[in-house]
């Protein structure tokens, strides 16, 4: 079982939240659960990325402090990002506990608010934990407060453990309504560049120039007969073998009918144009994008963070592909 923790608040000393979800924490890790947390203060330049996160927890855990009014910026920021660009899908099968910790009015809305936003991204909620807490040292002090704390742990587990069904809400309602808004075909990042440079004509002038350079670089590179590739070139001088390591990667790329299938078997390397193949790994990436992580600007991990990739397979057997090909950067 693997449960992701989101901490939306600020990371100050005393924070009740903070001792709430390392109780939480703690527990759940007695119960031989895989727990991985997340702190959106220290993250805040790359929250639009994780959504991709959510793809392999059973459930998550949302944990801010309502220190004036509301829920944090931090925290908004994510769900608005869950909604932007999270896997519908892969939310309507994950458990979510909120914990909203006050140290001023307003935990109860808080929590309310987290339930609301998880039932409308179509997720599944789970009874959390609120409270008014306006010292730490008395969660620290209290065997009580922290036997509830434990208690609440343990019902995710046994809520996840069990698959507890829930009766439908109105928030779905909702969800059939709003859930029908204009899908852009922007990665995240692209999204905020879009939002603070759309105005500037430089900015817009230099981005138009900017692609009709790289358009005339690759249209050079990859005009040539797919038998003959100029991907197998370029990937046989960046390979580096790693003894007794074997996978196939499927690579569908926009501008060709086949995808190059790249098979591995310790320094060994082959190279077709199959779509017969069983691959470990399958990509789906533009040819621009790869264009970038051969020029060695970007590496296959960071295209499948960024949104920029599409892939699915074992995503330890991805990270290695960034350790047998090793682009040399031509900046």
């Amino acid at each position: 079982m693997k449960i992701n923790i989101y901490y939306g608040g600020r990371g100050l000393m005393g924070d009740p939240t903070l001792y709430v979800i390392n109780k939480v924490q703690e527990v759940l890790e007695e119960l031989h659960v895989s727990v991985e947390r997340f702190n959106l203060y220290e993250l805040k330049n790359g929250i639009t990325t994780l959504p991709q996160t959510l793809k392999d927890a059973d459930g998550i855990v949302l944990a801010t402090t309502v220190e004036w009014h509301g829920i944090g910026g931090f925290m908004q920021q994510f769900l608005d990002s869950c909604w932007l660009y999270g896997d519908k899908e892969r939310i309507a099968k994950i458990y979510m506990c909120p914990i909203v910790m006050a140290t001023t009015y307003g935990e109860r809305e808080g929590k309310l608010h987290l339930s609301n936003a998880w039932e409308i991204l179509g997720g599944l909620p789970c009874s959390g934990i609120c409270g008014y807490i306006a010292d730490t040292s008395e969660l620290e002090m209290n065997s009580e407060y922290n036997r509830l704390i434990e208690k609440s742990a343990e019902n995710l587990y046994r809520t996840i453990n069990q698959k507890a069904a829930s009766l439908p809400a109105s928030n779905q309602a909702v969800k059939k309504m709003v859930s029908n808004t204009q899908n852009i075909d922007l990665t995240p990042q692209e999204s905020e560049q879009l939002s603070q440079y759309a105005s500037d004509d430089g900015y817009v002038q230099r981005q138009k120039e900017d692609i009709q350079e790289l358009t005339s670089l690759f249209k050079d590179m990859m005009s040539v007969n797919e038998n003959d590739d100029e991907y197998s070139e370029v990937f046989q001088k960046a390979f580096k073998p790693q003894p007794g390591f074997k996978a196939v990667y499927k690579c569908h790329i926009d501008n060709k009918k086949k995808p190059l299938v790249i098979k591995v078997n310790s320094a060994d390397l082959e190279f077709v144009y199959s779509d017969e193949e069983n691959a470990d790994v399958e990509m789906h990436i533009s040819a621009t994008i790869l264009g970038d992580i051969m020029s060695g600007r970007m590496s296959f991990q960071r295209a499948f963070m960024a949104g920029d990739m599409k892939m699915k397979g074992d995503f330890m057997t991805l990270r290695t592909m960034d350790q047998l090909f090793v682009f040399e950067s031509r900046i």
